[in-house]
């Protein structure tokens, strides 16, 4: 049994990070490149949001395991804390940031003089970025040091 937990918790840090990194850094670039800013706008955010409710919902199962693994002391590892890191940032960037950032474009869209708006979801946006690149690098740091604590010699 402990072959396969170790493999899905792989499979789905593998899904979410993987997903974070081809979502952000390949298809939202070729969409900007190719589509009229506001359609590629449209299908991205649809696409982000998507990739953050993947996150989620890995993030809850991943924390699971480590706290079925760890017990109480599950927040000694920071592979944990990370994890609860990029649940959070994921959280914020979806259900704050994004939300906001829908509403305000819905109106900007029908309004004749939306500069405020805009400069608002402007604004957003660029935290947003910021937000997605740290969740996108601490979920590389996971893949690359590994998602569960290396055994100890005798255990």
């Amino acid at each position: 049994m402990p072959f396969f937990t170790r493999a899905v918790e792989q499979m789905l840090l593998t899904l979410w990070v993987g997903g974070l990194w081809i979502t952000g850094f390949i298809y939202a670039p070729v969409l900007f490149a190719g589509y009229e800013r506001l359609q590629a706008g449209d299908i991205a955010g649809r696409l982000f949001s998507a990739m953050s409710l993947t996150g989620i919902v890995c993030a809850t199962l991943l924390l699971g395991f480590a706290t079925a693994r760890a017990r109480l002391r599950v927040w000694r590892d920071w592979r944990a804390v990370v994890l609860m890191m990029m649940l959070v940032l994921a959280l914020i960037g979806e259900f704050g940031l994004a939300a906001r950032m829908r509403e305000l474009k819905l109106l900007a869209v029908h309004q004749s003089n939306a500069t405020p708006l805009w400069a608002e979801f402007g604004r957003l946006h660029g935290l947003s970025s910021v937000l997605y690149l740290a969740e996108s690098v601490l979920g590389l740091m996971l893949v690359a040091l590994g998602i569960r604590p290396r055994l100890q010699a005798g255990s």
